[in-house]
């Protein structure tokens, strides 16, 4: 299976192509617009020069089989939509684009020309995560905050807290009737944001602070008397009475702890048994998170 990796930056270096490389029976084809980073990332990874390209146009001549996009959000739209009309199955990092309207049309193209398109939500597939969808859920809190980052109000929402909606949608356990948006944003930039819904017996909440002092991303469920935390994606603790704490192995890649690893092998079997994939419920994240951006501008005004 012919695979190409579009985009070599912090992303793709150290989750995806570690993840690529170590996969057999994947001719794994590298592009980028910088000559040096593909010269160093092809050597990294022990990728021969014929298989290394600076332009799209050489990739896909190449005859790609599936298509990995990791390449700055802004150029998502133009990227993606040359593969889908070259019908190359394609995995995008999120989000697949910064406007709600792009991401609607990418997913609609897809449709048109049945060619598998997947949105990199590894969370879902993150062993921590996964197990909660089987736990009580009548409360779900999430926070994923960092250290001095206020931001643009839609990058901070469609490159980072897009993880946390995705998350909560993923979990809640039957359909929100209320949603709501609280953000404080400050001279152009958003410093913290906090989204809420619930339905009949559920709340879910998610908040980001920008400000917070600490990097750190903190998942709780709880109902019937019990609660589970993930911490980092790599400790869970249950509580029922005492804590029973659970660590990452000292040998489990962080790769498959974060989900990266079975995200990668989702898609890829996909391709490989000619299963169409469908974006459209990754397009119900990118709707809401665009309902968060604006209320949060709505509300700086």
């Amino acid at each position: 299976m012919k695979v190409g990796c579009i985009g070599l930056g912090d992303i793709a270096q150290k989750a995806y192509l570690p993840v690529l490389s170590a996969r057999p029976g994947l001719e794994l084809h590298l592009q980028t617009r910088t000559p040096a980073t593909l010269e160093q990332v092809a050597a990294r990874h022990h990728v021969p020069a014929d298989r290394c390209h600076t332009d799209l146009d050489a990739l896909l001549a190449a005859g790609l089989d599936a298509a990995f996009v990791h390449a700055p959000t802004a150029v998502h739209p133009e990227i993606v939509a040359r593969l889908l009309d070259a019908g190359v199955p394609t995995y995008v990092d999120k989000p697949l684009a910064y406007d709600y309207a792009d991401s609607r049309r990418l997913v609609e193209r897809a449709e048109e020309r049945g060619v598998s398109l997947a949105v990199g939500f590894n969370r879902r597939h993150a062993p921590g995560y996964a197990q909660c969808a089987e736990h009580p859920r009548e409360l779900i809190v999430m926070q994923k905050n960092r250290v001095g980052l206020p931001e643009d109000p839609r990058t901070f929402v469609l490159d980072d807290f897009i993880h946390v909606v995705d998350t909560l949608r993923f979990l809640l356990p039957g359909d929100a009737d209320h949603i709501d948006v609280r953000a404080v944003v400050r001279d152009g930039l958003m410093h913290q944001v906090v989204l809420q819904m619930s339905g009949p017996g559920f709340t879910a909440l998610g908040l980001m602070n920008r400000l917070s002092g600490s990097t750190e991303e903190i998942l709780e469920v709880s109902g019937q008397d019990t609660k589970r935390q993930v911490l980092n994606l790599s400790e869970i603790v249950d509580h029922k009475g005492q804590p029973s704490v659970r660590r990452r192995g000292d040998w489990t890649p962080v790769a498959r702890q974060r989900g990266i690893e079975q995200v990668v092998d989702h898609f890829l079997e996909a391709v490989a048994l000619g299963k169409t994939l469908s974006a459209r419920d990754a397009l119900l994240t990118h709707d809401l998170c665009e309902r968060v951006v604006l209320t949060a501008l709505e509300q700086a005004l």
